[in-house]
Parts: structure tokens; C-alpha cells; sequence
């Protein structure tokens, strides 16, 4: 047995056969969790090219898959990575009936969850583009909801992330012929500025990133999270590996520099934009390109690999109880869609549902890395790290978070304005309610005791030993 086989092949095969099974939602929810969940474990309790006993039975679990003449590796160092991932992927399955959106999410979701391990997986390194890719067309039907149209923002978005898979194709074919003549520097010019378009579109980076904001506006919010968590993360991942396996990559100042500006730019472009937004689905937006360019400028600074993985938590925290506070709004007010979120249409609700409205403002000031959240530690070791590099780029990225703090200010009035007086009450349900609660504790636990958890997610940083040393 081999490692691929259980850590992918296992939730894309699980994923397909609950997709037949969607119309018993509740269960195919529950399953979905606790796959994902089963596989967190093994991931964490297995050890690779070691024998395994199970009473008389006994096997090994090899680092190898060969599949149509590719080979897919998951290696030792690699489980805690799993781990993450399928805890992540845990974590948004487990509200998805609480955020009802949509009964493809789970089945499609492990499916895109086991193409973007793949991705991680595969060699030659070439073919993640395809997995990716593949990854991007099963994100489709999760941010198309069943019965509406599909909005410019899922066209965009297919798009613009199309538009990255040639360029990484041809990066790679490029970064085979420097790694056989790594002497010729307009090889090594040309493969650092294909792969950087590339990623350019992968990403989103400015200014690719018109189809963020648009999709928050238009999709589920749940959906539009869960994506634009997961699939960027996986894909900074990938860009992680180019630079691990390469070492010019890695040591050249202007590929460090593009990276840095690009991530300077997402930070500045989606705090203050957020700032003049009405809808909160397009803030939830741009507070996702924010963290997209916070983890940009973690792989700039010194144990960069590090501050990348510890990012992780608060990020998938604040935005999953973000997106479950937006679809509860949307599910509680009316099942007319996104334009429930207009600030116009929230007029009053924190006295109607004071719970996810808390919720929303919590989760709003720690992406914006407010002191005592979950954000805030990982946002002063960046900012102090960029500071040592350069006072201006650390004073840049402040702006954008103030920029996010200013449209959680804005969204707070919102929530509060009546134009007569109405009493308070809790309209949330129970289980909503529930997992607000357990979710803005979490956040003030990370912001008040982040020791607990960032030593341990500073460890999956040891999968690139060349960059986290």
C-alpha cells in the first residue's frame, strides 16, 4: 500500500461516491467531516516505510504511487502537512449544513482537496498544473449555486485562473533546461518571468484580483470562502516548493522583490479598498486578498517558511466564522441572495441576531490584526520582520490593515443603525449560535496564547529544509 493511495486517492474516491449520495445532505456532511478527520489521524499516527501490525495482518505504507507513468510521493516529512490540510478541510465541512451551501459542497470539496495534494505530490512537478487546474473547474459548481446563474465573478475566476496554467507549463519545461545548463541567465530570466505570471494569475495578485471581490458579491459566502482559503494557501505551497527545490530562485533579490511587492500590494489594495465597501460579502473579499499578501510577504522575510505556516490558523479561524456569520445573515433575512449583505439590508440586525453579528466584527478585527485576536501575533512578527528590511513596506502594509479596521468599524454602525427603536432578541438557531461562540473563542485564545499552536504549525515548514533553515 502506498501513501498516495490512502491520502489521495481515498477522499477523490470518497468525494465522487457521496456527490451520488447529496440528497441525503445531513449525512453526506457528517461523512464528509469524518473522513476527513479519519484521515487527519492517519496521517498523524501512520508512519511511512514502516511495518504496521494489525493484529495478524501486517504492511507497509511506501512513499510511492506510480499512476499512468506519474509518480505521486508523500513522504514522512510531508505528514504533518496532511495533517493541516485535512484538519482544515475537517473544519469547513463540519458547518456546511449550519451555512447550507449547497449539497455538492463536501462531495467536490474532497475531490478539489485531493487534486491539490496531488498537485503537492506529483512528479515531474509539471503536471501540478493540470491537477491544479482540475481543481479550479471542480470549484465551480461549489460557487455556482444550483437554480441561479452563473455570475461574472465564477467566469472570471475560471478565467483568470486558466490564464496561469500555460504559464506554469512553460515555466517548467524552461526550469528543466536550467537545471541541465544552469550557466544560461536568459533561460533563468525567462523561466523566473513565466513562472511569475503564473502565479500573478493563481493568486490573484494586483491586478488579477478584480474577480475576488465580484465572486464574494455574488456566490455563497461559505463557498467563496472555503475557496479562497484553500486554494490559495495550495497554491503559495507549490510556489514554495519552486523556490525550495531551486536554489538561484530562492537567492535572487529581483524574484524576492516581485514577491514582496506583490504581496505589499494585495495587503494595501484590499484594506483600503475594503474600507468603501457597502456589501459585506465584497469586504469578506478583500479581507481574503489581504491574507493572500500577508502570506506572500511571509516567504520574504527571515524563517519566512515558519511565519507562512503559523499564518494558517488564524486565517482559516477568522475567515470560517466570517463567512458562517454572512450566510446565516443571508439565511435568517431572506433566501433572496447575496444582496441581503448591502449595508443598506442589515440596518439593525446586531439587535435581531447579536451573536453573529459579534461574530462578524470579531472575525473582521482579527483579519485586520487587531491586538488580543488571532491575527495579531502573526501580524507583528511580520511587521517586525519587514521593518528591519524596510520601515516604508512595513508602514504600507499597516494602512491596509487599518484600512480593514475602518470597514469593521463602518460594518458595526451598520448593524446597529434603526431608524426607530426595536427590542433586542436572539433569532440565531441554536446550532449557529453554538459554533459562533466556540469560534470567537478560539480567536481570542489564539490571540492571547499563540504559543500553543504556532511552534507546532512552525514545524510543517521542515517539508522545504532548503528555505526554513
Amino acid at each position: 500500500m502506498s501513501s498516495a493511495l490512502i491520502w489521495i486517492i481515498v477522499p477523490g474516491i470518497s468525494g465522487i461516491i457521496l456527490y451520488f449520495f447529496r440528497r441525503w445532505y445531513r449525512t453526506t456532511v457528517a461523512c464528509g467531516t469524518v473522513i476527513m478527520l479519519l484521515l487527519a489521524g492517519a496521517a498523524w499516527k501512520i508512519h511511512i516505510d514502516e511495518l504496521i501490525k494489525i493484529g495478524p495482518w501486517s504492511m507497509t505504507i511506501h512513499e510511492s504511487l506510480v499512476i499512468l507513468g506519474r509518480q505521486f510521493t508523500l513522504t514522512p516529512s510531508q505528514q504533518p502537512l496532511l495533517v493541516a490540510i485535512f484538519m482544515l478541510m475537517a473544519f469547513w465541512f463540519a458547518l456546511v449544513y449550519v451555512a447550507d451551501s449547497g449539497r455538492m459542497y463536501v462531495p467536490l470539496g474532497m475531490v478539489v482537496g485531493a487534486l491539490l495534494i496531488a498537485a503537492i505530490a506529483v512528479e515531474p512537478f509539471l503536471y501540478a498544473a493540470l491537477l491544479i487546474e482540475l481543481a479550479v473547474l471542480v470549484c465551480v459548481p461549489i460557487l455556482a449555486q444550483p437554480g441561479h446563474p452563473i455570475g461574472k465573478g465564477v467566469l472570471r475566476f475560471i478565467i483568470f485562473q486558466s490564464f496561469g496554467f500555460p504559464f506554469i507549463l512553460f515555466s517548467g519545461w524552461l526550469l528543466a533546461g536550467v537545471q541541465a545548463s544552469p550557466e544560461e541567465l536568459l533561460l533563468m530570466t525567462r523561466a523566473s518571468l513565466t513562472l511569475g505570471f503564473g502565479f500573478l494569475f493563481l493568486l490573484a495578485i494586483f491586478p488579477f484580483h478584480t474577480w475576488i471581490p465580484m465572486l464574494a458579491e455574488e456566490s455563497h459566502p461559505y463557498a467563496v470562502g472555503f475557496v479562497l482559503v484553500i486554494l490559495p494557501w495550495m497554491v503559495s505551497l507549490l510556489g514554495l516548493g519552486f523556490m525550495d527545490r531551486y536554489l538561484w530562485l530562492r537567492m535572487s533579490v529581483p524574484v524576492i522583490n516581485m514577491v514582496q511587492l506583490g504581496g505589499v500590494m494585495m495587503v494595501l489594495i484590499g484594506g483600503i479598498w475594503s474600507a468603501f465597501q457597502h456589501h459585506l460579502g465584497r469586504i469578506l473579499g478583500y479581507a481574503c486578498m489581504v491574507e493572500i499578501g500577508f502570506s506572500l510577504l511571509s516567504m520574504t522575510v527571515s524563517n519566512g517558511a515558519q511565519l507562512f505556516f503559523t499564518l494558517l490558523l488564524p486565517r482559516g479561524l477568522a475567515i470560517g466564522v466570517w463567512a458562517l456569520a454572512l450566510s446565516t445573515i443571508i439565511r435568517t433575512k431572506s433566501n433572496t441572495g447575496t444582496d441581503q449583505l448591502r449595508f443598506s439590508a442589515i440596518q439593525g440586525a446586531a439587535r435581531q441576531m447579536p451573536i453573529v453579528s459579534t461574530g462578524l466584527l470579531v472575525a473582521n478585527f482579527s483579519v485586520a490584526g487587531l491586538p488580543l485576536l488571532a491575527g495579531f501575533p502573526s501580524r507583528l512578527a511580520l511587521w517586525s520582520d519587514l521593518t528591519s528590511q524596510s520601515l516604508l513596506l512595513a508602514i504600507i502594509t499597516m494602512l491596509g490593515s487599518v484600512g480593514l479596521f475602518i470597514s469593521g468599524i463602518r460594518t458595526l454602525r451598520a448593524l446597529l443603525m434603526v431608524d426607530q427603536d426595536q427590542n433586542w432578541s436572539i433569532q440565531e438557531r441554536t446550532s449557529v449560535a453554538l459554533f459562533l461562540i466556540i469560534g470567537m473563542v478560539l480567536i481570542v485564545l489564539a490571540g492571547l496564547l499563540p504559543n500553543w499552536f504556532s511552534p507546532t504549525l512552525a514545524q510543517i515548514s521542515q517539508i522545504f529544509p532548503n528555505i526554513a533553515r
